[in-house]
């Protein structure tokens, strides 16, 4: 298997645990495993009474009907859970991918999700989203790109690093085109939950397309990105199946204290992705100002969905090697557009409980 560097966590292995004040963080304000187990009462005993063997490939019983039960239609059996969502992007791709086939990935986006499709040495093509258009999606485009050999599609929503989500009329329209064409649709839902306005959250795509991938983890809108562990939920048996017999020579089986800790989770997800989703509309007015003090330096879409906003950076200098410097000097991480192949920008994260120390650390080392 022939990969590049991956970019933007080559960049977090140097600097996250550097940098004293995360401002470009794609999680939420995490929870300790106290918080959890204080969720229901034999939590605690269940964990430490646990035996530390191996678990089901697919993931435990209690563990995918929570799952489940995030979604409309897809049952425990259409859950595969994996090592956090990179598994479940990796494993996808390379038992539904290879030589000879074409997939369509939405960018900018998570350097995964367009590496490893090449990696497994299919044509990839780029359905790209410009600050210049707001973001926008251009189905046009989409469908231009289309070929006869084209498998599968990649997108994501809540977007990461835009902040912004896809239109509910350009969701089923896209919905129409892959049906039209028989292919697989990725639908990244990572930052499903943390949508500003709750009313704008769409559909889960495997509630909506038999031939469609949720994948989810809580390592976004949960803050728990210390369990390791994500899923995939398809309504397809034998979609799955193919990806589940790659996992076997992958992880194959996750962590029991981590299986029941997330099963804990998912049993109580609507007050915590809540906490985090009311932490972030409280923290995403703070760099508005920021971002309006220091309109000389930066202009922004602003973002109606998850943790992260991608303003552009004016000026003529390098942008990476400034957040490099800022990371050096001031202990304030922000991630460099390079790593999406937009090095006019920069990626912001709001979901952190010190924002505002992270922001007043950044002016005083910009003044």
């Amino acid at each position: 298997m022939d990969i590049r560097p991956f970019a933007l966590e080559r960049f977090y292995e140097r600097w996250e645990f550097r940098a004293e004040l995360m401002l470009s963080s794609s999680d939420c304000e995490s929870l300790s495993v106290g918080d959890l187990l204080a969720l229901e009462p034999d939590a605690r005993e269940r964990l430490e009474g646990m035996r530390l063997g191996y678990t089901e490939v697919a993931g435990s019983a209690e563990l995918r009907a929570a799952v489940a039960s995030r979604y409309e239609l897809a049952q425990p059996d259409d859950v595969l859970t994996l090592a956090a969502a990179e598994e479940g992007i990796f494993t996808a791709y390379h038992a539904l991918l290879g030589p000879g086939d074409h997939v369509v990935v939405e960018a900018p986006c998570y350097g995964a999700a367009i590496e490893v499709a090449r990696s497994t040495g299919a044509e990839v093509s780029l359905w790209k989203r410009r600050y210049e258009d707001g973001w926008a999606h251009d189905l046009a485009e989409l469908e231009r790109l289309l070929q006869s050999n084209t498998k599968l599609v990649y997108i994501n929503s809540p977007h990461n690093p835009t902040g912004t989500p896809m239109a509910p009329a350009t969701y089923a329209r896209l919905l129409d085109i892959v049906r039209e064409h028989a292919l697989v649709l990725f639908s990244d839902e990572v930052y499903r939950g943390l949508e500003h306005d709750p009313g704008e959250r769409l559909p889960a795509a495997c509630d909506l397309y038999s031939g469609a991938i949720s994948l989810g983890t809580v390592s976004k809108a949960y803050g728990l990105p210390g369990l390791r562990i994500g899923w995939l939920a398809c309504r397809d048996p034998d979609l799955l199946a193919r990806v589940r017999d790659l996992k076997l020579y992958t992880t194959i089986c996750s962590s029991a204290p981590s299986e029941l800790l997330l099963a804990l989770a998912l049993r109580h997800a609507e007050p915590i992705v809540e906490r985090n989703r009311r932490l972030v509309l409280a923290n995403l007015p703070l760099l508005d100002a920021f971002l309006a003090r220091q309109e000389d330096l930066f202009e922004w879409v602003r973002p109606t969905a998850g943790p992260v906003g991608f303003p552009r950076v004016s000026g003529d200098f390098d942008v990476q090697s400034w957040c490099e410097q800022i990371a050096e000097h001031a202990g304030v991480l922000l991630l460099p557009g390079a790593v999406y192949d937009e090095p006019r920008h920069v990626r912001l994260g709001f979901a952190r409980a010190n924002l505002a120390q992270a922001i007043e650390r950044l002016e005083g080392y910009l003044a």
